[in-house]
């Protein structure tokens, strides 16, 4: 009888996991990050997905946050600072945001990280899309053609019934099976999956979201699509705005090392970050205005 009972509490408890696992999808994301040059670049993306929601973010994005919850840990065991170095030398990401969407999907919300602080906006894309007869093969997947016009672009996208999520990557949702590949027919973005594999859970907030809010130097807000980017235009005229306004708070009784110019330091990271800026310059959506 005690055997019996074993069999069926682990029985039970793999069942109960296997209910609370989702799928990871990975998308290469081929996309040209200046609008003025050809050139290139690629990241890895993933969609994870479970039976309640859908999460899309840069796979570096989480092997960073896993990297720096391990750091701190160690840290804040052995009393010591955390090493930056294992941190400074993995590639950094140049896509921040979240993409979250419930099933069934009716709007998106979308998180992104300016500076320290943390903005989230909700937004129904209302994509419609055209469904072709036309097929093509992808991998191990027989997928057909669909055609939308979103965000200011022209999107191609190829999608299989044989994967049954109607979701795709970044706010690409609402074809008869999962989005295979989605480009804009310029080809400044292309989203192809690469493999999947399955996962404990989903995570709602990263470990350094959690950790930056917990310290009390950021914030979280929700706002309108249109307040974003709003903050995120000024972002790009001011990048350190937030910083300086922190920097006017400190106590006068605060002792610098020797030698050190905070004024100098902020304005060296305030040049390296617009020229960044302006390196990265084609955003994914394009702002059309009203006529």
């Amino acid at each position: 009888m005690k055997k019996i009972f074993q069999i069926l509490l682990v029985f039970s408890f793999a069942i109960i996991n296997a209910q609370n696992m989702a799928n990871r999808f990975f998308y290469e994301l081929t996309y040209k990050p200046n609008k003025d040059s050809a050139k290139l670049e690629k990241e890895m993306m993933t969609l994870d997905i479970d039976k309640n929601k859908s999460v899309y973010q840069s796979y570096e994005l989480i092997g960073l946050d896993s990297l720096a919850n391990v750091m701190i840990q160690k840290a804040m065991e052995s009393g010591n600072m955390p090493d930056e170095k294992s941190l400074s030398n993995r590639k950094p990401t140049q896509f921040l945001h979240r993409i979250f969407k419930n099933y069934p999907v009716q709007e998106i919300v979308y998180k992104d990280q300016i500076l320290m602080d943390y903005y989230s906006y909700r937004e129904n894309p209302g994509i419609s899309w055209k469904i072709s007869d036309e097929k093509q093969k992808f991998g191990a997947y027989t997928t057909q053609k669909a055609t939308t016009e979103f965000g200011g672009r022209k999107w191609i996208a190829w999608f299989t019934t044989e994967i049954p999520f109607q979701d795709g990557p970044y706010k690409f949702y609402g074809l008869p099976g999962l989005i295979v590949k989605v480009e804009d027919d310029a080809k400044n973005y292309s989203w192809e999956l690469k493999g999947n594999r399955k996962i404990d859970q989903i995570k709602d907030t990263l470990y350094t979201e959690g950790l930056i809010k917990q310290s009390g130097l950021s914030s979280s807000k929700e706002i309108s699509k249109e307040k974003f980017l709003e903050k995120y235009e000024q972002y790009k005229n001011d990048p350190l705005a937030s910083m300086k306004q922190m920097l006017t708070q400190l106590p006068s009784e605060v002792k610098l090392p020797d030698g050190f110019s905070i004024s100098q330091e902020m304005r060296e990271a305030e040049k390296k970050m617009k020229e960044e800026l302006n390196r990265n310059n084609n955003s994914i959506e394009l702002q059309v205005k009203n006529k």
